[in-house]
């Protein structure tokens, strides 16, 4: 029965995983297009990445419920250096979620905002944060022992 229960807790970690890294490649296209474009269109994009970082935010909180499941589970301590590094990296990456996107999408519309400078703001962290969590995953798939 532990077995199925783990087996359950990893794949719902690796579909978690995805769901939060994949839908950000949305993002890019979205970026571009909403450069110059009317009110009504704009707020359709908007809305649209308002999805997108709600089920980014989302998938984050199941993949992390689902790590510490695992690490409870499993056979690896909390002190190992993959464990470490890659909880190091998931704070980074809940400040970049939500300083980087959230807080730019709230000034989006404030009279004086430079709409090119938010738009190259939340391209420019798009990346970083798809930066952080393929280092986070290559953490979780490779395990290495960095100490």
């Amino acid at each position: 029965m532990k077995q199925v229960i783990y087996g359950i807790l990893v794949y719902s970690h690796i579909v978690s995983a995805v769901l939060s890294i994949g839908p950000l490649f949305i993002f890019m296209p979205i970026i571009r297009r909403l450069r110059g474009v009317d009110a009504v269109i704009e707020q359709a994009y908007l809305s649209v990445i308002n999805v997108v970082i709600r089920i980014v935010m989302h998938a984050g909180h199941v993949l992390v419920f689902t790590g510490v499941l695992l690490l409870i589970l499993g056979p690896w301590p909390w002190y190992t250096s993959w464990v470490i590094m890659t909880l190091a990296v998931l704070l980074l990456s809940a400040v970049f979620l939500s300083r980087g996107f959230t807080l730019v999408l709230r000034k989006f519309h404030d009279p004086g905002a430079d709409k090119n400078v938010m738009l190259s703001r939340l391209n420019k962290t798009s990346w970083y944060y798809i930066g952080l969590m393929l280092i986070m995953l290559w953490l979780m798939v490779q395990k290495p022992m960095l100490w």
